[in-house]
């Protein structure tokens, strides 16, 4: 397609929380003048549509000068990564106002949605999925901000990109990417972290220094198992075809030297050929399905520990995975703030509270199977580090739940989820002035329905929620907030067990994406037919 729209799919706590802490405002308070786009919409599916569009805001860019580098550029047609060299750009010193990385791709024919990933000198900076092709071609672009990556842009690196992918006389789809970052010469934002860190296996040792210590984890269920729609799974005594001993109860954590240190909910990402329909996702993709991002843990607390210089034990566990079932990757990064007037900072970790992980399915049998699940967990630590403006001790509590009822008929027909799943978490910070807490309300929802009708006639109707309240006090004052509401729906029906060009595709899909807080406004809509998008709407 020629109509080509960049993508910026960063999460709202990623996309403002920046802004909230002086750097600059992911979106304008200003709003675009409100638009529609009339198109010509056709009866079903053709062999060409739209290139894919979200509605959430593109990365800011600062005015002035920048410098740009080439990181990867490739065709992937099967499982061997693309490896080459980085080397920082040339002219534009190295403190960056900004760095904002961009992946351009094209594909065309046919071909599966495939997992994708990009390390610089390990560190993993980008994870990402693709959209299904037309017969005609599609290209689409994805832009995300990765500034915080400075420490590893600072010097010359392997880079190693993947996007998995088969071609054959069926799948004749050749994903061609190319990735760039472009810099932004300036005063350095102040959350950057002096080191980015990848541990050797899982074994890490972070500066004797270090005075804040946050991991990120790209989670990530895929691989074509049970564990890429872990939200459906159902318990070992249920006749359905993905089953897990303990339903779909899914919950990442991190361990240091063995120790829970933190929690936390997967994002239910349903990737571009998601629902067995993929008529719901040509346009529109799923929030998060072109951008993954990491879940972060505060794992300050821990700081003293680690601080003793000799290595330690970080690992990630995906809870409600069958024993010895694949279909989970988690790789890690630690960013590491230190302390420049010490050489070691000591502290303690001082307290630990994990309260019982509770887990219930619950299957009930009958002309329409049910399982009810319910969950939940609480953990709470808190440590202090000795630094050279004080001691600073930083509480983090953070508590998880998930309910949801799968419903579903014999022959799976019809299929059908509702399931809302909540983390929460605040983070206090005492010292250096009044105490600073974060709190953080996430809430992801799924309600979908998938049947099969008359003359094979498959249907499935979808609305997905990725949404999340963040409030920022000193001294029990706000400083800063922000709310995200970010919702997908569609209604896609195809025949199916027919070849491509007779499955007579019909669809419609929307996303609202709205951000409002003290940083500005962003508010657009999107809708699409048949492949056409038929609006595009800023609100704000």
């Amino acid at each position: 397609m020629k109509r080509r729209i960049a993508m910026s799919m960063l999460a709202g706590a990623t996309l403002l929380a920046g802004t909230l802490f002086g750097a600059a405002p992911a979106q304008s308070a200003q709003a675009r003048p409100a638009a529609a786009q009339q198109a010509a919409v056709p009866a079903e599916f053709g062999t060409d549509w739209h290139d894919p569009v979200t509605a959430a805001p593109r990365v800011t860019r600062p005015s002035g000068r920048s410098c740009q580098v080439t990181v990867a550029e490739a065709q992937f047609r099967d499982f061997t990564p693309y490896t080459g060299s980085y080397a920082p750009p040339e002219g534009c010193g190295d403190r960056w106002s900004k760095v904002v990385l961009r992946m351009d791709g094209k594909v065309k024919g046919r071909q599966f949605d495939r997992l994708g990933y990009l390390h610089v000198g390990g560190v993993e900076i980008f994870r990402t999925s693709t959209p299904q092709p037309s017969p005609d071609g599609i290209e689409w672009s994805v832009e995300k901000d990765v500034t915080r990556y400075s420490d590893t842009f600072r010097g010359a690196h392997d880079v190693e990109m993947l996007i998995g992918n088969v071609v054959d006389d069926t799948y004749t789809g050749i994903i061609d990417v190319k990735v760039t970052l472009t810099f932004y010469p300036g005063r350095e934002a102040a959350s950057v972290p002096d080191r980015v860190l990848t541990p050797d296996g899982n074994t890490l040792t972070t500066p004797r220094n270090s005075e804040r210590v946050v991991a990120e984890v790209y989670a990530t269920g895929s691989g074509g198992g049970c564990e890429e729609y872990w939200y459906l799974a159902v318990p070992s005594n249920a006749p359905y075809s993905c089953r897990a001993d303990g339903g779909p109860y899914r919950e990442v954590q991190i361990k240091v030297d063995g120790q829970l240190a933190g929690i936390a909910a997967p994002f239910p990402t349903v990737w571009t050929g998601g629902w067995s329909n993929p008529f719901l996702w040509y346009v529109v993709p799923g929030p998060r399905a072109l951008d993954v991002k990491p879940i972060e843990y505060d794992l300050t607390p821990f700081a003293g520990i680690l601080n003793d210089g000799r290595p330690h034990r970080v690992e990630v566990a995906v809870v409600g995975v069958p024993e010895g079932q694949p279909g989970w990757s988690t790789p890690v990064n630690v960013l590491v703030w230190q302390d420049t007037e010490r050489a070691h900072v000591t502290g303690k970790l001082t307290a630990h509270t994990s309260g019982e992980l509770a887990d219930s399915s619950t299957y009930t049998p009958g002309s329409e199977h049910r399982v009810d699940t319910r969950g939940d967990h609480r953990l709470t630590v808190a440590g202090y580090v000795d630094t050279s403006h004080g001691r600073v001790t930083t509480t983090v509590r953070r508590s998880l739940t998930n309910t949801s009822t799968h419903r579903w008929a014999d022959g799976e027909n019809p299929d059908a989820l509702r399931a809302t799943w909540t983390d929460d978490e605040s983070v206090t910070v005492d010292g250096r002035g009044p105490a600073r807490t974060t709190r953080t309300h996430r809430t992801y929802t799924m309600d979908g329905t998938t049947t099969i009708g008359t003359g094979d006639r498959l249907r499935t109707v979808l609305t997905l929620g990725d949404r999340a309240d963040v409030t920022v006090t000193r001294a029990g004052h706000r400083t800063g907030w922000y709310r995200l509401d970010d919702t997908y729906t569609g209604d896609a029906t195809y025949t199916i067990n027919v070849p491509r060009d007779q499955r007579h595709a019909v669809g419609t899909s929307s996303e609202r994406y709205r951000i409002r807080g003290s940083a500005g406004c962003h508010d657009r809509y999107l809708a699409t037919a048949q492949g056409v998008v038929t609006e595009q709407t800023d609100r704000c």
